[in-house]
């Protein structure tokens, strides 16, 4: 079995002049993010590698759900940041098959995009969650019963879709 966990980076600002590359994320999503990581943590969804989009929002939000989960192989991989879902999807299909979780961290609309491509089964109120669109910090949990992440495609089922306003305000205490 292979589990996916995309993770679209946490809120970020939006300073005047800054590239959006170099956008960093703004307290509300230095918030978000360590709950998101102690969420992982507390619920056994420890990844084997990440994948990160080299944006400033996306390895922040990464460092800091990182930060509970101890030491997890990472990769800033150029082809996320803003790809489409078909990018996002080459890139975890050439992940190394000695990862069976994977995570991703990314951007939308391509996180949203790529989930609603590879979910095709899973609990109608995590689909219904995550059909009500894939806001910032949120995470969706996809299981494939796949050798390979080569051969994964719209089979995946959905095992969970979970928003930071779903998690307790008091989860890192």
């Amino acid at each position: 079995m292979r589990r996916l966990l995309l993770l679209r980076h946490a809120k970020s600002d939006r300073p005047a002049g800054v590239p959006d590359i170099d956008r960093p994320l703004d307290a509300r999503g230095r918030e978000a993010a360590p709950r998101m990581g102690a969420y992982l943590a507390s619920e056994g969804l420890q990844p084997d590698l990440a994948l990160v989009s080299p944006a400033k929002r996306t390895r922040e939000t990464w460092e800091a759900v990182a930060a509970s989960l101890g030491a997890v192989p990472a990769q800033i991989v150029e082809t996320i940041y803003e790809a489409p879902p078909a990018s996002l999807l080459e890139a975890v299909r050439a992940a190394p098959d000695s990862a069976e979780t994977l995570i991703l961290v990314g951007h939308n609309p391509g996180m949203e995009a790529l989930a609603d491509r590879l979910v095709g089964a899973g609990p109608r109120a995590a689909r219904s969650r995550l059909a009500q669109g894939f806001p910032t910090a949120a995470l969706a949990v996809i299981e494939f019963d796949a050798e390979s992440w080569g051969a994964i495609d719209g089979d995946g089922r959905l095992e969970r879709f979970v928003r930071p306003k779903d998690l307790s305000p008091d989860l890192t205490d």
